[in-house]
């Protein structure tokens, strides 16, 4: 096992604090935490979703519990446009038993369990990686030090990833998703929009999938990420992974989403959209990736680091949790260390690719080839989400479960 042995989680994100946590747990005598951003995490505010199962198997694992900010959702109504009719037409309703988080409160909470005993070390970035036959040298701008394990949840920019694959490169898979959030305080006729609802608000070519999250000191938030292609004319290159951020968008950019949102939703959802502001908005290209393996030699990967599927999955930080508790496993389970990692990237390194896969599923039939909604009713919509999901029961397969 890692007993006595030193061991460096490169990011101090949701899966680094998640990785950190495994490490411990799983024997290390040390623990340090390289996360390049100096300021506080926390502060990020976008949403994400659990289904209710995963959340009772993190539960039990330990990583999570009720204490962390949530709100229950029940169900996912899909809408298309009626003409002036504020919520559009719904088309139809799915079961939808998520839980809903708040990035920076998980990622506070979360951090508050990695123990006081490893060495956090927010601003510093690895500059690079290299496998010695004793062991693993990371470099920062202070130096280098030797660890004899080297955990990666540094992102879909993965140092470690590089170092594990360098073969690996991310796809652009042709379209983008914007997002935003902002106080639910500010939403116009919140009575129209029952808490409990995921939306779906469906047009040829894309979607936009609208909830609330917990603000993490007693209230709410709006919470919306819009997928379709980019304009044609747009001048820039999503050849390598990479993130538009508040206060960056190029105009064009500005001018789709308007036009989205004004001419292909419901008023009642182009108004949501755009009661968002500049500082509240960035885009994200969508790609996807999966390494090989998920442990190579003395380099292990999780979380982005490992595999980066299109968010129609609903994995992100979920899926990062879930490569935590299994390291964890592996390493309490398993009397050899290098043993325990045959058997989490055995164990990970297919759910990924299987993640991949379905996300890539998802993408083709809510973007890049849509059904005509407007044709669509309760029992089109069932049969069409069986053939996209693969299993007609997107809460199952969410997360490699």
């Amino acid at each position: 096992m890692l007993r006595g042995g030193r061991v460096a989680v490169v990011g101090g994100s949701i899966a680094g604090c998640a990785a950190a946590l495994a490490a411990h747990r799983g024997g290390a005598a040390e623990v340090t935490v390289f996360e390049r951003a100096s300021g506080h995490l926390a502060d990020r505010g976008v949403g994400l979703a659990m289904h209710n199962d995963r959340y009772a198997e993190l539960e039990a694992a330990g990583y999570v519990d009720a204490s962390m900010p949530w709100l229950q959702l029940g169900r996912r109504c899909w809408y298309v446009k009626n003409g002036s009719a504020p919520l559009g037409r719904r088309i139809g309703v799915l079961p939808f038993p998520f839980r809903t988080y708040n990035w920076g409160p998980l990622w506070h909470e979360l951090r508050g369990r990695v123990p006081e005993s490893a060495d956090f070390r927010s601003g510093t970035a690895v500059g690079a990686v290299e496998v010695t036959p004793d062991g693993v040298e990371l470099a920062t701008g202070s130096g280098s030090e030797r660890f004899d394990l080297v955990i990666g949840a540094d992102g879909y920019r993965s140092a470690v990833r590089t170092a594990a694959c360098p073969e690996v490169r991310p796809r652009y898979a042709g379209y983008l998703a914007w997002r935003g959030a902002f106080a639910a305080d500010r939403l116009m006729a919140p009575e129209l929009w029952p808490d409990e609802d995921c939306v779906y608000a469906v047009f040829p070519g894309g979607h936009v999938i609208i909830y609330r999250i917990p603000d993490g000191r007693g209230g709410l938030r709006v919470n919306w990420v819009l997928y379709t292609a980019p304009p044609p004319d747009l001048d820039l290159r999503f050849d390598n992974p990479t993130s538009l951020p508040p206060g960056t968008l190029a105009a064009t950019l500005h001018t789709r989403l308007a036009h989205i949102a004004d001419t292909q939703l419901a008023p009642y959802w182009g108004q949501l959209v755009r009661t968002t502001t500049a500082d509240e908005l960035f885009v994200q290209p969508m790609y996807d990736f999966t390494a090989p393996h998920y442990a190579t030699g003395r380099l292990v990967l999780a979380g982005d680091a490992a595999t980066v599927a299109r968010p129609h999955t609903g994995g992100g930080a979920v899926k990062a949790l879930q490569d935590a508790t299994a390291l964890e496993t592996c390493l309490t389970s398993t009397p050899d260390w290098q043993e325990a990692l045959r058997a989490y990237d055995s164990g990970r390194a297919a759910g990924g690719r299987s993640m991949v896969e379905l996300g890539r599923q998802l993408g083709i039939g809510l973007v890049e080839r849509t059904p005509d909604w407007s044709a669509m009713d309760q029992s089109g919509l069932e049969k069409w989400w069986q053939q996209a999901d693969g299993s007609g029961a997107f809460g199952g397969r969410q997360l490699n479960s």
